[in-house]
């Protein structure tokens, strides 16, 4: 039987009073907040990518175009090697903060850039904090989510990504043509002024508290938070460093779904940052106005926002495994779908599809994952699992650079994506059912 995330990790306790509720829907609104700013982040590059083509003075190739959003990609990879494996080490709550601070501050730096290279580079060093994001929220949400809630909790915590990319579109839409494409980056810095709240409000991590021997902070958090002590595992004192993270999800027991998990996520991110950077300027090249194309992409969001959710209940009730496996193939439906001109009304339904089934399911199945490791390694492995998958994200915008810099019909690009759909699904059923942590106490 397939497996959710309340399967491979111990609740605190099996009845949730109202301080410990209280304390999940404040580290749920936080970290969807900070999700949310990191998609606007993401989705602004799709929102703006017609202007920067006709920026004066900067004549981008489309590989070039391609590149400017696998700059930040880059960053990312190497933020979540870093910042996933360093809030094992020293709190997540903290990186958790700084890498808010870190991209949102860079979202100011992208405004201003007067050459490619300077846009580039800022671009970069935001994504060293975008990196960072996940991995925590991911884990600071399954960890103070009750039980059967966990696959809710994530997906509406992830929901938030899908937002902000809505919000970029949007925001495209209504100030681009008129204020420019700077405008439309700046304001993605706004959710800086929310620091101080994240400082006052978000708690640091039990679980961490307990593995790092500082029992008596993690006393008096729990007993503020309303939550018992998680119990002290017995190959806690053990390091977690990255080679103790990657010894862990590499052992032979775990290494069969760590690939699988790392090629499924591979193509996903794919998949969300090829068609999240690109599906504006491809439909404006299948003859839609600017306008309209920019509606594409809300569409794409939106969906995804409410799939995330769905899909979250789904996961709970049906396995997180088949539910995801499904949905990769009906996303992959929608984008091949996409080649078919048909009405624009139709053409946003299959949007929809392809956003509901491509983000959606790897943004669930990131919360899987964070879920089927040891908590020991939670932020760390998913760090490690979602800069490999930036590789795959990393490809994305060049994907649709390179088909368009070949010059052939735009219906390509959407085999291309719907191919890639595929072998996430072919992936996604190869995990195997049993979690991370019972095959570790089972071998």
């Amino acid at each position: 039987m397939a497996s959710s995330p309340s399967d491979a990790t111990e609740a605190p306790a099996t009845a949730w009073p109202g301080p410990a509720r209280r304390t999940s829907t404040v580290v749920l609104i936080l970290c969807w907040f900070a999700i949310f700013a990191e998609g606007y982040d993401v989705g602004v590059l799709g929102a703006v990518l017609p202007a920067l083509a006709a920026e004066p003075g900067w004549d981008l190739s489309p590989i070039e175009l391609g590149a400017l959003g696998s700059y930040t990609v880059l960053g990312m990879l190497i933020g979540g090697l870093l910042i996933g494996t360093l809030s094992d080490i020293y709190g997540r709550k903290p990186l958790f903060v700084a890498c808010l601070s870190l991209f949102t501050l860079c979202m100011a730096a992208t405004s201003l850039a007067p050459t490619p290279l300077a846009f580039g580079i800022s671009r970069f060093v935001a994504g060293l904090g975008l990196g960072g994001i996940i991995p925590i929220a991911a884990a600071l949400t399954i960890e103070y989510s009750p039980p059967h809630r966990r696959s809710l909790n994530y997906g509406l915590m992830y929901s938030g990504y899908s937002l902000g990319i809505l919000a970029a579109a949007l925001v495209g839409r209504s100030i681009l043509e008129e204020h420019g494409w700077r405008w439309v980056v700046l304001i993605g810095a706004l959710p800086v002024l929310a620091v101080p709240l994240m400082i006052w409000r978000l708690p640091e991590s039990l679980e961490f508290l307990v593995e790092k021997g500082r029992t008596l902070k993690a006393r008096e958090l729990a007993a503020k938070l309303g939550l018992p002590v998680p119990p002290v595992r017995s190959r806690g004192a053990e390091a977690v460093g990255w080679r103790g993270v990657l010894a862990e999800i590499f052992a032979p027991r775990n290494a069969r779904a760590t690939i699988a998990f790392w090629i499924a996520l591979f193509m996903g991110l794919l998949l969300v940052y090829g068609l999240g950077q690109w599906l504006p300027q491809i439909m404006r090249r299948s003859g839609y106005e600017l306008g309209d194309s920019l509606l594409f992409l809300a569409v794409f969001s939106f969906t995804s926002a409410i799939g995330g959710i769905l899909l979250g209940r789904l996961a709970d009730r049906f396995g997180v495994r088949l539910t995801v496996f499904l949905a990769y193939v009906l996303g992959a439906a929608g984008i091949a779908a996409l080649s078919l001109k048909g009405s624009i009304w139709l053409n946003y339904l299959f949007v929809a599809v392809a956003g509901f089934g491509s983000v959606s399911s790897s943004l669930i199945l990131t919360g899987y994952l964070a879920g089927y490791l040891d908590p020991r390694v939670r932020a760390g492995g998913t760090g490690w699992a979602l800069s490999f998958a930036r590789i795959g994200a990393f490809c994305g915008p060049l994907l649709g650079g390179t088909v368009a810099a070949l010059g052939v019909h735009p219906n390509w690009n959407f085999y291309a994506f719907a191919l890639v759909g595929l072998v996430a699904a072919l992936a996604t059923a190869a995990i195997p059912t049993r979690p991370l942590a019972l095959s570790r106490k089972a071998g």
